[in-house]
């Protein structure tokens, strides 16, 4: 049995200026990881058992836009804004569906 029923894992890189591909840090990760780190929290879904967000190094999908992993499925997302985090929690984190509109 795994430790968390979900993980989120926020890529969060940085690459320095004038890097030959983009980082996912300089979309905003780190504030929408933040965010809905307080949103999994605000629902009562953080902790043993349930569900841990987590910042990540380089995830390699630099081209695809700011990126997100759900573990246990391995669903891979590309967001924008709250909305779309929102979307990811409510959709797949609580109502077990990917977000296709998201999906990488």
């Amino acid at each position: 049995m795994s430790y968390y029923e979900r993980h989120l894992f926020f890529c969060t890189n940085i690459r320095e200026p004038g890097a030959e591909r983009p980082s996912c840090g300089h979309c905003g990760s780190a504030d929408l990881r933040a965010y809905a780190k307080q949103r999994i929290k605000d629902l009562g879904l953080a902790g043993e058992g349930k569900v841990r967000v987590n910042s990540a190094g380089c995830l390699d999908r630099c081209e695809e836009g700011p990126t997100l992993v759900v573990y246990p499925e391995g669903t891979w997302y590309t967001f924008v804004d709250t909305e779309d985090i929102d979307d990811i929690i409510d959709e797949h984190v609580v109502g077990g569906r990917p977000v296709e509109r998201l999906k990488i």
